[in-house]
């Protein structure tokens, strides 16, 4: 189905490739939940997770275009590897944006060379973990929730409060003492994020693994963060509409049986299929569309580096909040409506077809739309830009 280009980029036939493996067992492990083990093993051999990493430090140099297509690919079959794989690149950029230059050559020239994987527990909204000053770092207790992706990670971005309330953030390996992964994640969606809580229990943290300070500013160029973060989010809504879309014109073509009067024999043949169709699709591409021009806009203030400007990091932030209103809504859209098409025998547990519903409906109440549109009619009306902030 034509939505992307550039096919031919290596870095995303190899995703491509990775996506049919994802999908033999697709089903059955959105099911199932837990760890994606085999998986992560396959996409770590692939190289894929370096790819974003700047060529100095050993990685591949990738775009955001691509690596948000890559995104978009294994969406549409697994959101939970979609969105593994998208949010491994914060805590990279985080180190990119506020890391020291030891920090740098460490963490990123580490992480190309092993194929680490990243995550993070830091949560900004629930402040459940605190932190004892010691002479070489800090000992930290309590617990943060919604941390994708910390059952399958090498590394871990953990943020805790001191006694001031002010927000601190580390890096640290996975396997340390005092991490604890609670694998309570029981979402209806992303199944497989393990999205739940982890616990610190005395956890150890050294000086030189505090990544900048609360004391520091956020710039434009720092403050990116957040609109990788909804970039991520908007591209495993389209590509979970690209990928219902796929399996719904496959199961209509071969197993839909047309409606009783419709006086057709097949069912694709009917005239309100088609037009059914016609509309998902037309939908389904203009989401696509939005969703590479807020990765062209958003790889345009990359570039830019510290000297970004509030302005271009605005004009980012409006292109890449406008994507992700309308890549939500067509997601859910798409994903509910095929069904109607399909027909009744489509929606078994069988057939699997309502992961990719549960997927994007799951995500997209982490992030209400409502508030991404009153930020761009905001700007519409006014030119204002939004102050740089967490979803913002």
């Amino acid at each position: 189905m034509p939505f992307e280009t550039n096919a031919d980029d290596t870095l995303l036939a190899k995703a491509a490739e990775l996506r049919q493996a994802f999908h033999r067992d697709a089903v059955e492990r959105d099911k199932q939940g837990g760890s994606p083990v085999e998986q992560i093993r396959l996409l770590k051999a692939s190289g894929l997770p370096s790819a974003q990493i700047a060529r100095e430090y050993g990685g591949q140099g990738a775009s955001w275009l691509t690596i948000l297509r890559i995104v978009r690919e294994f969406a549409k079959t697994d959101g939970s590897l979609a969105h593994l794989f998208g949010y491994h690149h914060l805590p990279l950029n985080l180190i990119l944006f506020r890391g020291s230059a030891a920090q740098k050559e460490k963490w990123l020239t580490g992480s190309a060379a092993g194929g680490w994987i990243w995550s993070n527990s830091g949560n900004a909204l629930s402040k459940t973990s605190s932190g004892e000053r010691t002479a070489t770092g800090w000992i930290i207790n309590g617990s943060r929730p919604f941390s994708s992706g910390t059952h399958i990670a090498d590394y871990i971005q953990i943020s805790w409060e001191n006694a001031d309330g002010a927000r601190l953030t580390a890096a640290v390996p996975a396997d340390r003492e005092g991490i604890v992964i609670v694998n309570d994640w029981d979402g209806i969606g992303q199944r497989q994020t393990g999205s739940g809580t982890v616990r610190f229990v005395n956890l150890e943290v050294h000086d030189d693994e505090l990544i900048s300070s609360p004391d520091v500013p956020l710039t434009p160029y720092s403050s990116l963060t957040s609109l990788l973060q909804q970039s991520v989010l908007l591209n495993v809504f389209v590509g979970s509409a690209q990928g219902i879309l796929e399996e719904g014109r496959g199961y209509t073509a071969t197993s839909s049986r047309p409606w009783v009067y419709s006086g057709v024999e097949r069912h694709t043949d009917d005239p309100w299929v088609k037009r059914q169709y016609g509309d998902l699709y037309i939908r389904t591409l203009a989401a696509t569309e939005l969703a590479d021009k807020a990765a062209r806009s958003l790889d345009a203030a990359y570039a830019e580096g510290p000297s970004l400007t509030a302005a271009g990091r605005g004009a980012a932030a409006i292109d890449v909040a406008t994507a992700n209103v309308y890549a939500g809504e067509v997601g859910l859209a798409v994903s509910s409506e095929v069904f109607e098409v399909m027909g009744a025998r489509s929606a078994t547990n069988a057939n699997g077809f309502d992961r990719f519903w549960r997927n994007v409906r799951t995500h997209t109440l982490h992030n209400p739309a409502e508030y991404k549109k009153r930020t761009v009619g905001t700007w519409l009306l006014t030119g204002e830009f939004p102050v740089p902030a967490i979803y913002r």
